[in-house]
């Protein structure tokens, strides 16, 4: 039997996956303009509607990817004389997956996750605190605490990176470059910020901090 064919077409599809990650992107981006510009609620509202149209196509892509991949699996590992229907397996497995999908799946992508979590900080910062709802207390104490400067280079972030774990920033270039100089003597990184009692920094957990960049761009402007 001679995959290559089917293992073309599900290349295909995992390039598709990049386009929804870029579409993702592009609404987040499009989204924190909408709070930077004062725009209605409703505008930023429909954003957060497409965000969970591409995190819903994203769950079923990768449902579809995974009942192909184990389907083909199955198939080299039993070797069976006569090939079996292939596309009703995949079809069949696709179907268990998606039987068991739930709206918190959603709420769990990471992407959106990155949406939630940028807004809230874009609204905190061009609205002030009243306007935002539900804001976990944890992030609110680490974001009130927050100011431009880099506890490491102790000057403005120019390339803020945010750590998802303790929620404290950092320049990008610097905490990088920390974690790399201690993982080659083979210790965990500390979070440099004061009073912080993360102590494994990871390159993983860094996320860009959209939300506060654009608030230092803006002050360098005025």
């Amino acid at each position: 039997i001679s995959f290559n064919a089917i293992d073309s077409a599900l290349s295909s599809l995992k390039n598709c996956q990049s386009y929804i990650n870029s579409g993702m992107d592009v609404a987040t981006q499009v989204a924190l303009d909408l709070v930077e510009s004062f725009n209605d609620e409703e505008d930023i509202n429909n954003m957060e509607k497409v965000m969970l149209e591409y995190a819903t196509m994203d769950r079923e892509l990768n449902h579809y990817i995974k009942a192909f991949e184990e389907t083909i699996n199955q198939v080299k590992r039993e070797k069976p004389e006569n090939l079996p229907d292939l596309e009703s397996l995949a079809q069949e497995k696709f179907l268990e997956m998606e039987s068991e999908n739930s709206d918190s799946d959603l709420q769990r992508n990471e992407k959106y996750m990155y949406f939630k979590d940028q807004l809230k900080e874009m609204k905190k910062q061009y609205h002030g605190n009243d306007t935002i709802e539900e804001i976990d207390e944890d992030i609110a104490v680490t974001r009130s605490q927050m100011n431009f400067i880099c506890p490491i280079t102790q000057m403005t972030m120019k390339r803020p990176v945010r750590n998802k774990v303790c929620g404290h920033s950092y320049e990008e270039d610097a905490i990088l470059e920390m974690i790399q100089t201690q993982k080659q003597k083979k210790k965990n990184v500390r979070c440099p910020k004061m009073g912080c009692s993360h102590v494994d920094v990871k390159g993983s957990d860094l996320v860009p901090d959209e939300a506060l960049k654009r608030v230092i761009d803006s002050q360098n402007k005025q």
